[in-house]
Formats: structure tokens, sequence, C-alpha cells
């Protein structure tokens, strides 16, 4: 009898607006997702929300929980003086990637964020997240990387990390996005694996977010050829006006939690011999 691949699905953005936490907080209760990821420089990841999380793990511990370190708009800094922003906030993605890839951060800044971020995190649950990540893959940026994995080195250091390459058999020539973070994945492991910090040993998630498009005919193809200790990013939510005051991704997001919920997701992770790795266990990559 084959052994199931064991899976984190992770929902990120947690923080983000009300809907989104009630989303998520449901879809662990009812065991369908493993893991999520929460955004410290959100707007709506006051006391009540973070203890409204923190309780599902009480006694029996059912979902991980990670630092979704965020650096681009509409959302804010937490430390005092950082650069670039616009208008008092971040700036967008595509400004954000242009940045980066031309080497014109500011690495002390980066590290000082990073590191406020995780250490409000670490004030607001108690205790230090069991895995890192970023918001729009914001970590895997060069400069950006450095000072990522510099401060989870420094006070997570048992924390794992997400890095964003696919399954050898998942790489789809057609699927740009893909590519793209499959070789910026390239040097965010390397540099992951020299400082002996862990990763997920592969990624899926990632799609056009279009009104075209139909997640229950998506996800079944996350599945395939994933690995045992491998990441389906995910970002299911009920859409209220907090949510579309800060974020395209909204309808979508009331598609996935339908889907996660319905009788076809655990259809689909038998079909393919996918199960959720136990978050009890710890350690969620190699």
């Amino acid at each position: 009898m084959t052994t199931p691949r064991r899976i984190w699905l992770c929902a990120d953005d947690y923080g983000m607006a009300p809907g989104v936490n009630t989303a998520i907080r449901e879809l662990i209760l009812q065991g369908r997702i493993n893991a999520t990821s929460v955004m410290m420089a959100a707007p709506h990841i006051g006391d009540d929300e973070a203890n409204s999380l923190e309780m599902l793990n009480s006694g029996e511990k059912r979902a991980a929980l990670g630092l979704h370190v965020t650096l681009t708009g509409p959302f804010k800094p937490l430390s005092e003086g950082f650069a670039p922003l616009r208008h008092g906030q971040f700036l967008a993605h595509g400004e954000m990637l242009r940045l980066a890839m031309t080497r014109r951060l500011q690495p002390e800044l980066l590290t000082i964020e990073i590191a406020t971020q995780l250490r409000a995190f670490l004030d607001t649950f108690g205790h230090l997240p069991d895995f890192l990540d970023g918001h729009q893959h914001v970590q895997l940026l060069p400069q950006v990387r450095h000072a990522f994995l510099k401060v989870t080195a420094e006070i997570a250091p048992n924390a794992w990390v997400r890095q964003c390459g696919r399954a050898r058999s998942a790489r789809r020539l057609a699927d740009r996005k893909g590519l793209v973070l499959d070789v910026l994945s390239l040097g965010f492991r390397s540099q992951a694996e020299w400082l002996g910090i862990a990763t997920n040993s592969a990624f899926a998630g990632a799609y056009i977010f279009s009104a075209k498009a139909n997640y229950a005919k998506i996800f079944p193809r996350f599945l395939a050829g994933l690995p045992d200790g491998g990441l389906i990013m995910c970002h299911p939510g009920f859409v209220d006006d907090a949510l579309k005051s800060l974020d395209s991704l909204t309808d979508l997001r009331e598609q996935e939690f339908a889907f996660f919920s319905s009788d076809a997701f655990p259809e689909w992770m038998a079909k393919h011999g996918v199960t959720l790795a136990d978050p009890g266990e710890g350690g969620g990559a190699s």
C-alpha cells in the first residue's frame, strides 16, 4: 500500500480583512487546511483576531502559524524610517520588483522592517512562527531574500521558509508566472540551505486571478506530482468592505472557500494519494 504524500495547504493573508480571517478559521476547524500565514502589517490582526486563531491550536495543534512578511502596498511599514514609500505606504509590487532586480533597495531598512514584523508576531502570539513566507512572493526578490533569510536565521532559526519552485514534473513553459517563481527560488533555496534553514520541497497554487477562473477545475493540477512536504498556497475568504478596500482578489476567495468546504476537495486529495501533514508533529519541511 502506498503511503500518502503529506502536504501543506496554506491559506495566506490572515489579518487582511475580517472576512478573510473568518473563512480561514472555519477551514482550520473543518480540517480542510493545515497552515495559515499572518500579515502583521495588515489592519485586521488585533488581539481578538489573533486570539481567535491561536485558540484553534489549544490542546490539539490544528494548523501551523506563519509570518506573511509584507513589503508591498497598500500596506504600511511597522518600523520607523522605512523607504522608499509612497503616501506613507509600501510601493506597489511592480515597483518593488523593479527596484529589487536593479539592486536599488536599502538592505538595512529591509532587515529592520522584517525583524520588526517578526517581533510583532512574537509579541502578539507569544511564540515565534512555525514558518515564514512573503506576501506576493516578496521573500524571493534579490536583496529582500538576503534580509529575509538573515532575520529568520538570527531570530527564528527553527522555522522553515517558503520557496516557490515547482516540482519538476509540474513545470510548464507556458506558465510564465510559474517560470519566474522557479528562477527566483533557485537563489533563495541555495541561500536558505547555506544558512541551514529548511524549506518546503515544492510549491503549487499560483494561477491567473481572473473572473473566468474555475478553482474547482484548477486545484487538481496542483496535486499532480507534488512531493511529500510540498506546499499549496491558497487564498480563501469572504468578501467584505475591508477586503474590497485593500485587495483586488475578492470573489475568487469565496470560490476557493466553497471548494475546500465541498466534498470534491477530499475526493481529489484521496484520488491523488495526498493527505494534509500533521502540524503537531513539528518540522514542516526538509
